[in-house]
């Protein structure tokens, strides 16, 4: 029988987490202690199967895993986030058939810490293109050359995951491998000095003119968009288990706005704060916005179990709901700060960092106008030209 999330991150353990999640904040450090206490755990094999020491978790668990972290420190689960990608691309893959990526799931069993280094500055594309170098070399390997940003886990990674172009032979193609850390080349510049999600510490990395041996180059992808299964995969894991961290928050969040008005002190007019009109709109407001969250994100983590065919409409489906959970998570955080009264303004207030945190969901892919180009099309079909 698999374990409940419940199981997996037990209470005390979160309270842990929410106990640190300040101190990180104000040092703008890294969650070492949170992140160990999760790999001793086995928290990072947890889309890894049985005989390799994971909790075999399809999509649905991790997302309640996540929400359930995120709910206590957002900044770590985010974190945690990024080698959880992987290895459920992993784990999708597999479910359809493709073993390519195999060895993500074996070395996380291991150990080994993933990380994206695929995001760059100036790159609205993302997977479908790249300003990174990948010269092929003589005996198959390839040099890379170019800058990634938003590498989470930069402190503690051993496996970064990412994409560049290559143009030899007349023709481009995109060239996607692994890097090995301590590999010659690599540079991490330590700017990550943000308004929330601090504890992620997603510094620039620079490469310059990293190789990544031939054993490590898992995929060749054209120029453009595609319908390889790994673009797939990447996109379907990356915006289910992003929406699911704040989805995290906006868990959190409504029961700061629940808490908030029972805890405050009546009026002048001796009304509870919680009786007041406005207060409870505003809560009532939130929990419908909760509500329909909740139910649109078990949703899609259900169907990607099951193996549901939405054939390209798919891609539209998750970027509605990264969309969602991002835009929902800040209402949700905002109307607890509206009922907190003067106290959440205060910078060492949870719903203070929450609403620093919820911020950074507007940067993650995809984007808005992305996101409706995309979901227009799916509607639509292809913008004609004239």
């Amino acid at each position: 029988m698999r374990a409940t999330p419940e199981e997996i991150l037990p209470v005390e353990l979160l309270d842990r987490f929410r106990s640190r999640a300040a101190g990180y904040d104000a040092r703008n450090e890294f969650c070492r202690e949170d992140f160990e206490e999760l790999a001793a755990r086995g928290y990072l094999r947890l889309f890894c199967g049985g005989d390799d020491g994971g909790a075999a978790a399809g999509m649905a668990q991790a997302v309640a895993c996540q929400r359930r972290l995120a709910a206590a420190a957002p900044a770590t689960a985010l974190a945690i986030n990024m080698h959880l990608v992987w290895t459920a691309v992993a784990r999708l893959l597999e479910q359809g058939g493709d073993s390519s990526l195999r060895t993500v799931l074996t070395e996380a069993s291991a150990g080994e810490v993933f990380a994206f280094g695929l995001s760059e500055p100036g790159n609205e594309a993302v997977l479908f293109d790249a300003r990174t170098v990948a010269e092929h070399q003589p005996d198959g390997s390839y040099r890379f050359t170019g800058t990634k940003i938003f590498t989470s886990l930069s402190p503690v990674w051993t496996r970064l995951g990412v994409l560049g172009k290559s143009t030899g032979a007349g023709s481009e193609q995109l060239v996607q491998g692994f890097i090995t850390r301590g590999s010659a080349g690599i540079e991490t510049v330590e700017d990550w000095d943000t308004v929330g999600m601090r504890a992620t510490q997603s510094h620039t990395t620079r490469l310059n003119g990293v190789v990544i041996p031939s054993e490590w180059i898992f995929r060749h992808l054209p120029v453009g968009p595609n319908r390889d299964p790994f673009v797939f995969a990447v996109f379907a894991a990356f915006e289910t288990l992003i929406s699911a961290v704040y989805a995290g928050i906006a868990d959190r969040a409504l029961e700061l706005a629940v808490l908030a008005p029972l805890e405050r002190s009546a009026g002048m007019d001796g009304v509870p704060v919680a009786s007041r009109p406005g207060v409870r709109a505003a809560v009532a407001d939130a929990a419908m916005s909760w509500e329909s969250l909740d139910a649109h994100i078990r949703v899609v983590a259900a169907e990607l179990d099951d193996g549901v065919d939405h054939g390209d409409r798919w891609f539209a489906k998750l970027v509605s709901l990264k969309i969602h959970a991002t835009g929902a998570a800040r209402e949700l955080v905002d109307a607890a700060a509206s009922v907190s009264g003067g106290r959440g303004y205060f910078n060492d207030s949870e719903v203070s960092r929450l609403s620093r945190d919820v911020a950074a969901g507007a940067f993650h892919p995809s984007s808005l106008e992305s996101a409706r180009r995309t979901v227009a099309t799916a509607w639509l079909g292809p913008e004609q030209q004239e």
